[in-house]
């Protein structure tokens, strides 16, 4: 018996030591993302990097791994010893003695020598000892008989009840002769029930062959009700889980106006700035996709078909349809392949595809910079200034770099930044400025490092600047958020100038001609840059585009992002 409390307190003081290891991990957990606010002054690492970390962090996905983790390190139980037959044998002739003095010896022994313990502690060393039998395999596991080809008459009947007229979302292609699945369309009622896989040969439906016409067959599964049962020849291809991908769409589409879809009813419409989650990727030309909100899967023109189309570029495959396909891949001719031909890189810039855009959600986070951008004479400016001025130890701005003298009454810092004619052409043919121009014999420009100075002194940097340098800003160093002011209609924009001349604001009237262009360059804006936009604000009453602007900037810090997945990873 000096065993047996030995044994259980081992036992309890194993479970108790995991239970406490596990409670410092997670306080250790904890503790680290309490840490990450005060990284960046500590160690110098980037904000975005430790915005991304926490984010990682404090995810589901992360938290139920450190769970498993603990579940795999837990102390396995080990026996103290594996003779306790021999130990009670000995505890009963110790007790022999005992027992014509002590009833509760007596009735010790008598339970020591129960068939029921003795079979208890028989089962226990066997176990400790491991002198159990192992079972002898399975003949269907042996893996010989694994790797012979699935016989023909190996068939599979799937159950399937649903409503006339429902889709499926499923499709098929002729493949020697048979009508296989080409594709399972994600969220579908064949996806959710997992019955089918791409691969599989359909025999025949309610008993009846299908033969190898891929239009007949979808008319009859479309025009079935209740339960159809299907016959089909299993293909045993094993599922791989593709990685989650999310995209900005940057154009508009249709199925129904597409002549190159397969399958009209299985396209998933979209509009340019829509977020869509792809959920397979297996076709070159059509992918499947989801709104990130939630609704059905559905086809989407791959980037590959949606570049060519836009492009005019050769195709390397005849986009239509084979004759014995329906909804499946699409297959051709294969042409000689052409590169995009251009002779000018401004031009081919002009012109750039836009399709989609990687993206990656991420947790609320302050941007670095916010870039005002519009047509001359918007407002941009005085939006600029109202927010530095609302807020100036939150937002700033830099000081432009001219090269002409300064006046009289000017200082250096003080509105501008005075700087040799050389030098500052020495600094834009080093790449140091973000834009530049010349105005009456003398150069003005905005230098990357008065960006990068506002930034560092934990300001937001407002920036009016020409729609060509949103490209150059776009990165993770300045993660910039891109507010569109649009001009109003072309009354409204008048009213507001005759306003702003009544009230005193403005002492400049402009003409027709001059609120037109206005009108004009801010729709050609839209058009060239829009894709680039976080928020379009059209600016028809100067106070509350200020209001709306403000409430935008409040709302990145409280809600998740959607960013450039470049600016991530």
């Amino acid at each position: 018996m000096a065993g047996s409390p030995g044994s259980g307190a081992s036992l309890e003081g194993i479970s108790l030591g995991s239970s406490e290891e596990a409670e410092l991990r997670r306080e250790a957990m904890q503790q680290v993302l309490d840490n990450l606010g005060s990284l960046p002054n500590a160690t110098g690492a980037a904000e975005l990097d430790l915005i991304f970390l926490r984010g990682i962090m404090e995810s589901p996905i992360v938290r139920s791994l450190a769970k498993a983790h603990e579940r795999l390190e837990e102390t396995k139980l080990e026996a103290v010893r594996d003779n306790n037959l021999e130990l009670v044998q000995e505890i009963l002739r110790d007790l022999a003695q005992l027992a014509e003095q002590s009833s509760t010896a007596a009735e010790l022994a008598r339970i020591l020598q129960e068939p029921h313990f003795q079979s208890l502690l028989e089962t226990h060393d066997s176990v400790a000892s491991k002198t159990y039998e192992t079972p002898p395999p399975s003949p269907g596991l042996d893996p010989t008989f694994s790797n012979q080809p699935v016989p023909p008459d190996a068939v599979r009947m799937v159950g399937i009840r649903k409503t006339a007229g429902e889709h499926l979302g499923v499709t098929f292609r002729v493949e020697g002769g048979e009508l296989v699945i080409a594709r399972i369309l994600h969220g579908g009622m064949v996806a959710q029930q997992g019955l089918l896989h791409v691969g599989d040969i359909i025999k025949e439906v309610n008993g009846q062959p299908v033969g190898s016409d891929p239009r007949a067959l979808q008319e009859l599964l479309r025009s079935a009700s209740g339960s159809v049962i299907l016959k089909i020849l299993p293909s045993y291809q094993e599922p791989h889980l593709p990685r989650q991908v999310f995209v900005k769409c940057h154009f508009d589409y249709d199925p129904v106006r597409d002549s190159l879809i397969p399958c009209k009813e299985a396209g998933l419409r979209f509009s340019a700035g829509d977020l869509l989650q792809i959920v397979n990727q297996d076709d070159a030309n059509w992918w499947q996709a989801c709104h990130v909100e939630g609704g059905s899967a559905g086809l989407i023109p791959s980037q590959l078909l949606e570049e060519k189309r836009k492009a005019f570029v050769k195709r390397d495959l005849e986009l239509t349809p084979t004759s014995g396909t329906l909804c499946g891949s699409l297959s051709g001719k294969k042409k000689k392949r052409m590169m995009y031909l251009t002779t000018k890189n401004a031009e081919f810039d002009r012109h750039e595809l836009l399709i989609y855009e990687e993206v990656a959600r991420m947790p609320p986070f302050r941007r670095k910079t916010l870039v005002l951008i519009g047509a001359q004479g918007v407002g941009r400016r005085s939006l600029k200034n109202k927010l530095i001025m609302w807020d100036p130890d939150r937002y700033g701005t830099t000081v432009p770099y001219t090269s002409r003298r300064p006046k009289d009454s000017e200082r250096e810092g003080q509105g501008y930044s005075f700087v040799s004619r050389g030098e500052m052409e020495a600094d834009i043919r080093a790449g140091r400025y973000l834009e530049h121009g010349e105005y009456e014999g003398n150069l003005y420009g905005t230098r990357i490092d008065s960006i990068r100075g506002v930034v560092a002194a934990g300001k937001v940097c407002v920036l009016d600047v020409n729609p060509q340098a949103v490209k150059v800003l776009r990165t993770a160093e300045f993660v910039p958020y891109v507010v569109f002011i649009e001009a109003p209609d072309f009354e409204t924009l008048r009213a507001m100038n005759r306003a702003a001349l009544e009230s005193g604001v403005s002492t400049k009237q402009l003409t027709e001609a001059d609120l037109r262009r206005t009108v004009e360059e801010s729709s050609r804006i839209q058009r060239g840059y829009g894709h680039y936009f976080d928020l379009s604000l059209v600016n028809s009453n100067l106070e509350r585009t200020f209001r709306e602007l403000q409430a935008a900037m409040e709302k990145l810090r409280t809600e998740p992002q959607w960013v450039p997945v470049s600016w991530v990873y």
